[in-house]
């Protein structure tokens, strides 16, 4: 039952008792609302990462076996990575000690012995733990016997032996951690060697040149790798601390019968309890000094979702003055710990975000039936806390344990940004988070620290990792169901039109993501379409939220340049929500994002919550469906769909010759028809890469299947009567009249259709399409008679002929784009 995995130990670590999963499908109430909740760890990659158990699991023995082969084989190709750094390390030993006795040494004796003290036990230590392991495995090839060709850098070992389930490597690994002890002396020496490699460094250039530049050859290949001398020091430091977590993995894919099981146990209590030692030793340790002379300083920590082979895990994330470390949180004993996870440098770190594409469906209705299962928990625990007369019961107790599970297992499993995060030495980390303003303020804190950091030194992880519980300022993950302050919060429905934003300083595309923050019932994070190319975008979008405990709105401006294909965060704020002062009707603001001022208009209606649908919410089609129930859809006048492939016409193919004459690609149109009736932002992605003959062309076929006209058909009489009409003034108020008459979305959506079309028209020199000529095209698909009439010569010539007057009018009104709004100005 994944949902515990992650959400368990957190709650532990601050001195709460989860629930245990037998308590929680015992309970009536959640087994009628979420009866597949046991399935919720088989969903592949989605699957958060299971707590270390205290057993080894229940799989399947062949499946152990298999898994504990892989772990073999990675451990193996490790150690032998690890032996070439330690051969580049002890490199120029030799040469550094002859060099002592000359008159110019480049080290003093003492020096040679503290810079490397204990580094070739190590080196034996683990050259003897490497030949005895690969005897085990691959009888055929032992160490110095082409132990390259043996390794297959993708595929690990090639392994000969007889006996699968009886292949004993226990042996092995107890010998090698009986004598870990040798490592003891280095790390008390660690900080010691480090001062002394900094100091020689700045003191003289011989020494400078050597530790900048060491070698180690890292693959079959021969390529070569460069370290610096302090990398290659904090090597040790890292084995050292990834012994335990290997001996557990080991142990956890090694069947209780095995031979190994018992073995494997009591080398990862001798691990275990080395490590203790040394973490708590570690803790008196001077803080590290950055090479500017500057001690490693926390800026800023939150909790994030890593993202790994193993799946999507809850971590704490901390940015130090020169690096990011991720750490998860434990519960050892009654106190809480932090396993260190992974490091990277800031020195040269690069930054990318995208937004997550949706899961399937089927994971989708998991999140719906999750937060239903949250609405129902919250539901009842208020009415526990009603009757607890302010004592809080046991009943109170568990259900609001269960609320907080919840939570964690949507803060780890919904749809979010992802920030990759790309270091100069390789290695590459992506992280999760929920919210794109939380996204963009992690990014401009760590591009902020890169650029502040001049160089580092390779940090002393056992100090680190254990001094975050004492230094983070985050302490729980971002649960609103553990938040003591009830008051100041809105719950109901929250409108948010956004309309426009002046400011830019080149054209671009841009869309405003809208959040909320909250409870996980409802959806907390929607976004505007993309505009067109332009300096004052426009959306006129309206986005209603459901809200359960919000009380603040975030803002990010999010533009996209012409030929770019990275979106490119312009700025963002923050707006508080007070029910105080929110309004009935709707109130005008306008908000500084960076440079950029964003006019929007709020409204809050206040009601009681319904429960959130089980089934997710889907794109409604928008081809071949009445345009007034699009429009409604969208809360507009004119369609999103029509918007968008006029301002993409105007953009690109306005001096495209032939342009809606000459039809576009068949395949690109009904690509871009599926997108607009499935995903509406991936729909405005196409049109930006596909031939501008196939936006026109989409733009007609909208129009060619609507079920019924833009122009109803039981106006086609009254406009063929008034062609008839021998004076043009009489004739044309007559048909400005009809114009007039027409439903509202009808009417501005053909006004707004007329106006571009005038636009093309005046570029007629160029692509070649007079107003007669985009009649012609357009006539038949916005106006179409009765189904009696049957003198279809004479039906085209009023369909032409219609839409050609109408677009020589000089005064034709200017079309709405959405309902005006009774509003107040506000400006903040």
């Amino acid at each position: 039952m994944e949902l515990f995995s992650e959400a368990v130990e957190y709650l532990k670590a601050y001195g709460i008792s989860p629930v245990t999963e037998d308590e929680m499908m015992d309970s009536d109430l959640l087994h009628d609302v979420f009866p597949e909740e046991s399935d919720w760890g088989s969903h592949g990659s989605m699957q958060t990462e299971p707590c270390l158990p205290s057993t080894p699991t229940n799989d399947n023995p062949d499946d152990l076996l298999q898994k504990r082969m892989v772990v073999l084989k990675r451990v193996l190709l490790s150690e032998e990575i690890y032996l070439m750094e330690l051969e580049t390390l002890l490199t120029p030993m030799k040469a550094l000690k002859a060099s002592a006795g000359t008159s110019q040494p480049v080290l003093s004796t003492e020096q040679v012995q503290t810079v490397f003290y204990q580094v070739p036990e190590l080196r034996d230590l683990h050259r003897q733990f490497y030949t005895s392991l690969q005897t085990k495995l691959h009888p055929d090839n032992v160490m110095g016997q082409g132990s390259q060709q043996s390794l297959g850098r993708d595929e690990g070992p090639v392994m000969h032996y007889q006996g699968e389930h009886h292949l004993s490597v226990g042996d092995v690994f107890l010998k090698f951690v009986n004598q870990l002890g040798v490592y003891r002396g280095f790390i008390d020496n660690y900080e010691n060697a480090v001062k002394i490699v900094q100091k020689c460094m700045l003191s003289d250039q011989r020494f400078r040149i050597l530790a900048e530049s060491m070698m180690s050859s890292k693959s079959s290949d021969n390529v070569k790798t460069k370290y610096t001398f302090e990398a290659l020091l904090y090597k040790p430091l890292d084995r050292v601390m990834k012994t335990t977590l290997v001996l557990h993995d080991l142990w956890k894919h090694t069947p209780p019968e095995h031979p190994d099981s018992i073995t494997l146990q009591e080398a990862l209590r001798l691990s275990s309890s080395f490590m203790s030692g040394v973490n708590e030793r570690s803790q008196c340790k001077q803080p590290v000094m950055l090479c500017r002379g500057e001690r490693r300083q926390l800026m800023r920590d939150g909790f994030v979702v890593d993202v790994c082979e193993s799946g999507h895990n809850l971590r704490h994330l901390f940015l130090y003055t020169d690096m990011l470390l991720c750490a998860k949180l434990t519960n050892a004993g009654r106190q809480a710990q932090y396993r260190f996870c992974w490091y990277l440098p800031l020195v040269g770190l690069k930054l990318h975000w995208t937004a997550e594409h949706l899961p399937s469906s089927e994971y989708q209705m998991k999140i719906s039936k999750t937060r239903v299962k949250m609405y129902q928990l919250k539901q009842a625990l208020l009415q526990h806390m009603k009757g607890s007369k302010g004592s809080v019961s046991r009943a109170v107790d568990r259900l609001r344990r269960k609320l907080e599970e919840c939570e964690i297992w949507l803060l780890t499993n919904t749809p979010s940004f992802t920030l990759d995060l790309h270091s100069t030495s390789g290695k590459s980390h992506t992280v999760r988070l929920l919210s794109l303003y939380d996204l963009n303020e992690w990014k401009d804190a760590i591009e902020k620290q890169c650029g502040n950091c001049i160089e580092t030194v390779p940090p002393d992880l056992l100090s680190v990792t254990s001094s975050c519980i004492k230094l983070r300022m985050t302490q729980q993950p971002p649960l609103h169901c553990v938040q003591s302050n009830e008051s100041a919060q809105i719950c109901g429905s929250l409108y948010v039109m956004v309309q426009s934003a002046c400011g830019l300083q080149h054209p671009s595309s841009a869309y405003v993501c809208v959040e909320v923050d909250g409870f996980e019932c409802y959806d907390r994070r929607k976004q505007t379409s993309l505009s067109a190319f332009c300096v004052t975008p426009q959306w006129d979008e309206e986005l209603v939220f459901i809200v359960d405990g919000a009380k603040q709105l975030f803002l990010v401006f999010v533009c996209q340049y012409e030929n770019d294909t990275q979106n490119d965060i312009v700025g963002r704020t923050v707006l508080n929500l007070d029910p105080d002062n929110m309004f009935k009707k709707w109130k005008k603001v306008t908000c500084s994002l960076g440079h950029v001022d964003v006019t929007l208009s709020l409204k809050y209606v206040p009601h009681p919550l319904e429960p959130p649908s089980t089934t997710p919410i889907l794109q409604e089609p928008v081809f071949c469906v009445p345009i007034g129930q699009v429009a409604m859809q969208e809360s507009v006048l004119v369609p999103h769909i029509v918007r968008s492939c006029v301002e993409e016409v105007e953009r690109r193919g306005l001096k495209e010759e032939g342009i809606y004459r000459i039809s576009g690609a068949s395949t690109e149109i009904q690509a871009l028809k599926y997108a607009f009736n499935t995903n509406y932002r991936e729909a405005v992605s196409k049109l930006r890469s596909v031939d501008v003959n196939a936006v026109s062309g989409t733009l007609k076929l909208y129009f060619r299947e609507l079920p019924l006209p833009l122009i109803p058909c039981e106006h086609f009489s009254e406009l063929s009567d008034a062609l008839d009409i021998a004076d043009p003034f009489v004739r044309a108020d007559s048909l400005l009249s009809l114009l007039q008459s027409l439903p509202d979305v009808n009417r501005n959506t053909l006004l707004f259709l007329l106006h571009h079309l005038r636009r093309v028209a005046e570029r007629k020199e160029e692509n070649k399409m007079s107003l007669s000529n985009l009649a012609t095209v357009f006539g038949p698909s916005l106006l179409r008679p009765p189904v009696s009439r049957v003198d279809i010569s004479q039906e085209v010539e009023v369909q032409v002929q219609v839409i050609f007057l109408y677009l020589q009018f000089q005064n034709l009104p200017e079309a709405l784009l959405t309902k005006h709004l009774d509003i107040d100005d506000l400006e903040s």
